[in-house]
């Protein structure tokens, strides 16, 4: 009477372990599941790609901070000049052309209001 009840307690725990398992497994397929598995995959991913992108930024901020460093022993910039006054004066403002010049019409070539008319194309 021991075996049976033994192989019958068996049996029972046997197929509560069987259909607990099933019934995870069947929830983590269902829609919303695999939807929100996908999402957090993608949070992680991009988390992992923003992390490596700063990375990488920072060392070619770096690099490139060495290399004008480099750059300026080399060529002997160790200050920055400053400009000349008609080069500055220049870089300012162009005192060549009047300062109306670009709203004034070009009587050679006219522009026209709109220069692309849809309805020449019907």
């Amino acid at each position: 009477m021991f075996r049976r009840t033994f192989w019958f307690t068996t049996g029972v725990a046997a197929g509560v372990w069987a259909t607990t398992k099933v019934n995870r497994k069947l929830k983590q397929l269902t829609p919303e599941s695999l939807a929100a598995t996908a999402a957090n995959k993608a949070l992680e991913t991009g988390a992992r790609l923003k992390d490596r992108a700063v990375g990488f930024a920072l060392d070619v901020r770096d690099n490139m901070a060495q290399r004008e460093a480099e750059l300026e022993e080399v060529l002997g910039i160790h200050e920055n000049p400053e400009l000349s006054a008609p080069r500055r004066y220049a870089a300012i403002e162009n005192r060549t052309t009047p300062k109306n010049a670009r709203y004034t019409e070009n009587t050679a070539y006219p522009r026209a209001k709109h220069p692309y008319n849809r309805n020449e194309d019907h």
